[in-house]
């Protein structure tokens, strides 16, 4: 089931990922100093991410966890990114991530091992 995740729950989203279970009120802290959110903004933000089953609260203290990991968001982001803007085709993503961006020696080869670990 795909949970489709606006930018400001991503934000929210994030916290979670990258520090593990927090409260609200921790999360609300670590929004304010990152990108200046106030504490009912990211309590609004907490309890729409709750309303779509993508984190799940527990007291006390209004304890937050996330019920789905990053990378299912990642593919499900990616999968409507090529059939928004690439006509469904990854190989077109490739080709304009490819065309518009300078890569080092280290990561084509990285991408040339991801390749052929696909064959």
């Amino acid at each position: 089931m795909a949970i489709k995740l606006f930018d400001s729950e991503l934000k929210v989203m994030d916290v979670l990922w990258k520090e593990g279970d927090k409260t609200a009120k921790q999360i609300s802290d670590i929004l304010k100093e990152e990108i200046g959110w106030n504490m009912n903004t990211t309590y609004t933000v907490i309890k729409k991410c709750i309303a779509k089953g993508a984190i799940e609260r527990t007291e006390p203290n209004f304890h937050c966890h996330a019920l789905i990991p990053k990378e299912v968001v990642q593919e499900a982001e990616t999968a409507e990114l090529i059939g928004k803007l690439f006509d469904g085709s990854p190989d077109l993503l490739f080709a304009s991530l490819l065309g518009h961006q300078k890569l080092s020696r280290e990561q084509i080869e990285r991408l040339r091992r991801m390749v052929d670990a696909l064959e």
